[in-house]
This record gives C-alpha cells, sequence and structure tokens, in this order.
C-alpha cells in the first residue's frame, strides 16, 4: 500500500479534496476530525488536568485551550506531549486496517504536514493550492475570522510556494470540481507505479 500525504494550506480546498479521494474510495485519515474526536473522549481528563478550567461538559472547550496555549510555547508544548500520542496511535490504527482492507493507497490529510516532518512517513505528498485572492477570501467568506487571525496564522505555516516546491503533486482546486476529480485519477494512476518511500 502507498501512503499519500495531502496538505496545504488553510483556505486552499484541501478538505474537499479529501473528500474527492474517498468518492474515488481511497481511505482517508483526517487529522483535524481525529482531534476534535479525541478532544470530546480520551483527552479530556489529561487536558483538564494540565489547563483546569478548559473543558465543558466533559469536552475541550478549543476556544479556552486556544486561549491558554496559543501564545505561550511551553503551554503549547505540553499539549503536544499529551495530544500527540494518541493521534499516533488512531493514525496506526487507521493504517492498519485500510491495509488489512487491500487498499492500495491511502490518504493521510494532514494540514502541517512539511511543519511537522510528517513527509518522512508518507510515500508522496499531495499539495493543495489556488491563489492568494481566492484562499483569502475562502477564508474570510466563512465569516470566522478576521483579516488579522489569517495573517497570523498563515505567518505560522509553511509558504504555499515552499509546499508547492516539496510536493510530489500539486493539486489546484481554483477551477472547481472536475478538474481536481482528473488530478486525483492521475495521481492514483501513477502512485500505484512509484516505489515505497517512506521511512
Amino acid at each position: 500500500m502507498r501512503i499519500l500525504g495531502l496538505t496545504g494550506s488553510i483556505g486552499m480546498g484541501k478538505s474537499t479534496t479529501a473528500k474527492l479521494f474517498a468518492e474515488a474510495g481511497i481511505p482517508v485519515y483526517d487529522a483535524d476530525a481525529t482531534v476534535h474526536k479525541i478532544y470530546e473522549g480520551e483527552a479530556v481528563p489529561a487536558i483538564e488536568a494540565a489547563f483546569p478550567g478548559t473543558t465543558v461538559d466533559g469536552k475541550v472547550d478549543r476556544a479556552r485551550l486556544s486561549a491558554r496555549v496559543v501564545h505561550d510555547p511551553a503551554a503549547m508544548e505540553k499539549l503536544e506531549q499529551i495530544v500527540h500520542p494518541m493521534l499516533r496511535a488512531h493514525h496506526r490504527k487507521f493504517l492498519d486496517e485500510a491495509e488489512r482492507s487491500g487498499a492500495p493507497v491511502a490518504v493521510v490529510d494532514v494540514p502541517l504536514l512539511f511543519e511537522t516532518g510528517g513527509e518522512k512517513r508518507v510515500d508522496a505528498v499531495v499539495v493543495v493550492t489556488t491563489s492568494p485572492e481566492t484562499q483569502r477570501q475562502r477564508i474570510l467568506a466563512r465569516g470566522t475570522m478576521t483579516n488579522e487571525a489569517f495573517d497570523s496564522l498563515l505567518a505560522r505555516q509553511l509558504p504555499d510556494a515552499e509546499k508547492r516546491q516539496r510536493a510530489d503533486f500539486v493539486v489546484d482546486t481554483s477551477h472547481g470540481l472536475d478538474p481536481v476529480r482528473a488530478a486525483i485519477r492521475d495521481i492514483l494512476r501513477q502512485v500505484a507505479k512509484m516505489p515505497r518511500r517512506r521511512a
């Protein structure tokens, strides 16, 4: 089985691309969805113990937790020490199940793939991109983020141009779904012939 790492900055169309991989019959691991899941379950006691007052009704309150850790590198590190082992266990379970199912390819959707060295754990990397104008438009249209918050988030991520340079495949989501579907078909054809590369 080949493992494809799927990544891209916020607002690039990564979630949509992940859905289209799933639509093509490919198992997809969603790192963000897994974080949501453990924040409503197994991570709650450890997070409440480390950051009292950040859970409500047995779930992590992401806004409170974010306010506590976002400007504090030591707190962020403490949070990662709690969450990362849990995420790794979910990730392994997903890959084991995909392998057992006989899937030729599995996709791991990880927003900070390059930032966390995740490209070493996959056989090829797919970067999802669009123009900076479209990206900003999509994000601001969600109504959940200001221009300033968006800029500060971008500053913490690897620039899009660098991601594209380091990618094996680039998917541009600027022109609707059909070109993305065609790109996915092409990627799946090529990946089947690629040597296994992950560590």
